[in-house]
């Protein structure tokens, strides 16, 4: 027979809640004596537990239900409650050390690799928004529907712009920029490698560049002006006030000289316009020539529209002005039987946005893909999401641990709220702690951070209003999300449920399985990406270039020698070294350099009817031999032939194909809208060679001499035997021979490895993702595993005493585990197969993915995966039955 309440026990309920009668509270009443009367065993002891119980119990829980003036209820955002949450949090969290150290381990990595991961995104996405007036300024370019391919160009004639002001007086402001390679700038004999950039008045008040000294208005306002950045005021002057001083542009022989007339703030790193000085676009050789020239493209040009005028409008006035000064491109795309676009054109100029410019690579051929930087924030926030997801997954593990705790505070008067408010502060205590030490750990490691992925990455911008404001709502939402969530379920926990144990999450639920199957998703996801960009990178560098690249060092020739002078005495001196097979020059690298320099010359005419485009290589004697480049016919360049330097040029055998000759040597071509009577004479054909990266379809090339070009670049091959040593052979000869230039010599296969550094660094982005994500999967699946296992401790031994193998048992607790992996794999396959299809497609020369790759990332997953949820399994497994039920 049930014993009824003691009369203690009815008077401590009505006192604790004062507002019901003993009807209303005669069932929790029944229930807690009841309990506490079984696991005491006699009155005396349960009247001891029920104080102790009461003693920890904050004074103001035991009056939550007192509407009287006498116990007024206190508000639990009261100072003095949320200091009481604080100390209770931190008693918690300190008698789970083992819990709170995996968090917060867990939420450190992850904010330190978002925070990087963030800033690089930022970063990008922020290139060129500081300008003033930035909607309204614009980028021109073509656009060709060819036949063959629509392709977009935005270099643009010098003809353009004031063509351009003359059609059109309205526009607000036209700048158009001349930017090539660093020139050489000297200062009382002192010489500086400088970037300067031709460019108009326009420029100074279009842009937003912050004028140090100076006036926007007057600062260009003469041929001989040049406005300098602040870096270069004090390389060049030091603490000397740089106004009207004088400096010198150009090589020994051919300076200009010019007066200075303002300094300009340094762009910063996120500006597509880069500089260390301006001058006007007049000082351009042979300007007044070329300014009437409509097919000489050497430049880029920008204009600011008026207000009231939006760019659709003003692209569709520019169709009838391209048709009046570029009809001949019309008429030739027409011939070769071109048909407009989706917008009717042919061939005409359209407008890109400022904020469009850095990410457009097809116009500019610079720059880092959008997609890429999405794919970056696409990562950081996996990453976050994965670690948001273990914090849930261990505080609901934990939470079942104090579900009695629970049950008895709310039996004894806590209210929801102050429950949700004491748990969901523990969770904000570690998520501050993790957030605290992730910066730290940022902070430690963006040195290496930027060493290794070429990032240039400042702690500072974390500073800005912008990047400040996405911190604390990325913390809030994670503190929400990862701590509200097992807060908000904690507090809900029915207390007489609770403390008859009923509370069991033995049937696994729809957000738990998300969870896993998300987790594990994006991690093979991440795996197969790292894996396909791996081998593309290994495929591009494998490909035949074409030449030769091993044995051959290139050194910039640099703007302080002048490089025909230090080519030739190179010769004289390697002349009679053994170790020296051959020695050239070029004005284009193999490759990126020590200079990081990377040009491109083309070259454009109309043949016999036909649009003929190829790249155009200068070089010197001796450039086949040094690359080990053979003759398909023809012969090579010969000093002894004085009009090998004028008029002669050897081609590629897609050139030849191109030009519509069998045997194209002997040949003579030139442009049909050229009536001077010059032509061009095919002395040889090479085999198609790679000048530029393997991302591209190698092109047809047109390779010539000329003695009245600038050798930029010297190629000097060794034998196989002095490779040692030839390093510091050609440093001892370059101080030599041109003492006053920084030697900067690389082997040739560095430099063309160089040219996939941004696949690299996606392939290492992808890696450490991968790996962070894997690290942290794995720590939320033992966790779900520590909850499943720790709920079915009962069926456990039940199981053992009804006869079950230990491998049957490891096989029953892990099998849900498996089917949520391999619907995991299910998803995350497909998406990586077609995402990485789709970056692939970007290549000209690409490799075919390999479904082995699939299988390989979907086994080592799933054995991941298993062996995390088996250090449970065989735990729980290998415990003897009795303890098991025991437990419950």
């Amino acid at each position: 027979m049930r014993r009824s309440p003691p009369r203690w026990a009815e008077q401590l309920l009505i006192w604790l809640h004062p507002s019901e009668t003993l009807e209303e509270v005669q069932g929790d009443l029944d229930e807690l004596y009841t309990y506490w009367y079984r696991r005491a065993g006699e009155p005396q002891a349960s009247l001891r537990y029920v104080l102790n119980v009461i003693s920890a119990v904050p004074p103001f829980v035991r009056r939550r239900h007192s509407q009287s003036s006498e116990y007024p209820q206190p508000s639990s955002l009261h100072p003095s409650m949320l200091s009481n949450y604080l100390k209770i949090a931190l008693r918690t969290l300190w008698r789970s050390k083992g819990h709170v150290a995996i968090n917060v381990i867990g939420l450190a990595v992850a904010f330190c690799i978002c925070t990087f991961l963030f800033l690089t995104s930022y970063l990008q996405l922020t290139f060129d928004s500081f300008h003033t007036d930035g909607d309204r300024i614009f980028q021109t370019y073509y656009f060709s529907n060819d036949p063959e391919k629509p392709s977009k160009s935005g270099t643009m004639p010098l003809a353009l712009l004031p063509a351009l002001k003359t059609d059109f007086p309205e526009l607000e402001a036209g700048a158009q920029i001349v930017q090539g390679r660093k020139s050489l700038v000297e200062y009382k004999g002192v010489y500086f490698d400088k970037l300067i950039t031709l460019t108009d008045p326009d420029f100074l008040t279009m842009f937003s560049f912050p004028m140090l000294k100076g006036s926007r208005t007057r600062a260009l306002h003469d041929l001989s002006s040049i406005v300098i950045s602040d870096d270069m005021a004090k390389a060049v002057f030091g603490t000397d006030d740089p106004m009207g001083k004088t400096l010198l542009v150009g090589s020994n022989g051919d300076q200009k000289q010019y007066i200075v007339t303002g300094v300009m703030a340094t762009p910063p790193y996120n500006s597509s316009i880069q500089f260390d000085a301006l001058v006007r676009v007049e000082n351009v050789p042979n300007y007044q020539a070329r300014k009437q020239n409509w097919y000489d493209n050497s430049h880029r040009v920008f204009l600011k529209l008026p207000a009231q005028i939006n760019q659709a409008t003003f692209e569709a006035r520019l169709k009838a002005f391209t048709k009046k000064y570029l009809g001949q491109n019309l008429d030739n795309l027409k011939k070769k039987g071109a048909k407009p676009d989706s917008q009717g054109d042919l061939f005409t100029i359209r407008l890109q946005k400022l904020a469009d410019v850095h990410f457009d690579r097809e116009i500019d051929g610079r720059g880092a893909p959008i997609a890429m930087i999405y794919v970056l924030l696409g990562i950081s926030f996996f990453i976050l999401l994965i670690a948001c997801i273990n914090f849930i997954n261990l505080s609901i593990a934990r939470s079942f641990m104090r579900a009695r705790e629970v049950g008895v505070r709310k039996s004894l008067g806590a209210l929801k709220t102050q429950l949700f408010v004491q748990i969901w502060s523990e969770s904000t205590l570690i998520c501050l702690v993790g957030f605290g030490i992730g910066l730290l750990l940022a902070y430690w490691f963006l040195p290496a951070f930027n060493a290794s992925f070429q990032a240039r990455l400042e702690l500072h911008y974390l500073f800005q209003p912008g990047f400040i404001v996405l911190i604390v709502g990325v913390f809030l939402l994670v503190t929400l999300l990862a701590g509200g969530y097992p807060a908000w379920q904690m507090a809900a926990f029915k207390p007489v449920e609770v403390l008859k144990g009923k509370i069991s999450l033995k049937r696994p639920g729809f957000l738990r399985n998300s969870l896993i199957v998300t987790q594990f998703s994006l991690s093979t996801l991440l795996a197969c990406a790292t894996i396909i960009a791996l081998q593309q990178v290994d495929f591009l560098r494998e490909q035949p270039l074409g030449f030769q690249k091993e044995q051959v060092i290139s050194i910039p020739v640099g703007n302080q020698a002048n490089g025909r002078q230090v080519l030739q005495r190179m010769r004289n001196i390697l002349a009679t070294d053994p170790t020296v097979v051959a020695v050239t020059g070029t004005d284009i690298n193999l490759g990126r350099g020590k200079d990081r320099v990377s040009s491109r010359s083309s070259v454009g005419f109309t043949f016999k009817g036909r649009e003929i485009s190829s790249d155009l290589l200068l070089v010197d004697y001796d450039y086949f031999k040094t690359l080990n480049i053979k003759l398909l016919a023809g012969r090579d360049f010969n000093p002894t032939y004085a009009a090998d330097s004028v008029n002669r040029v050897v081609v590629t055998a897609s050139m030849a194909k191109l030009l519509g000759e069998k045997n194209p040597v002997g040949m003579f071509y030139r442009d049909d809208a050229d009536t001077s009577g010059a032509q061009t004479q095919i002395i040889g054909v090479v085999p198609d060679f790679h000048l530029y990266s393997l991302a591209d379809q190698a092109k047809p090339i047109t390779i010539h001499i000329s003695h009245a070009e600038p050798i930029r670049y010297i190629f000097v091959r060794v034998s196989p035997q002095s490779l040692a040593s030839s390093m510091d052979r050609m440093k001892q000869v370059w101080k030599d021979i041109a003492p006053q230039s920084e030697f900067m010599g690389t082997f040739l296969d560095e430099n063309v490895d160089a040219w996939y550094q941004s696949e690299e660094m996606m392939s290492r982005v992808f890696s450490l993702a991968s790996s962070i994500a894997i690290l942290l999967s794995c720590i939320g699946l033992f966790a779900v595993a520590l909850i499943v296992i720790e709920q079915r401790t009962k069926e456990i031994g039940i199981r053992k005493v009804m006869g079950a193998s230990i491998p049957g048992i490891i096989v029953v607790l892990s099998r849900d585990f498996v089917k949520l992996v391999l619907i995991a794999l299910a998803i995350a396959i497909p998406l990586a197969w077609f995402g990485m299809d789709k970056w692939l497609s970007g290549y000209a020369y690409r490799i075919d993915i390999n479904p082995w790759v699939f299988v390989i990332v979907g086994l080592s997953a799933f054995l991941i995966a298993i062996a995390t949820v088996s250090f449970h399994s065989i735990k729980a497994a290998l415990v003897n039955p009795v303890k098991s039920l025991r437990s419950e």
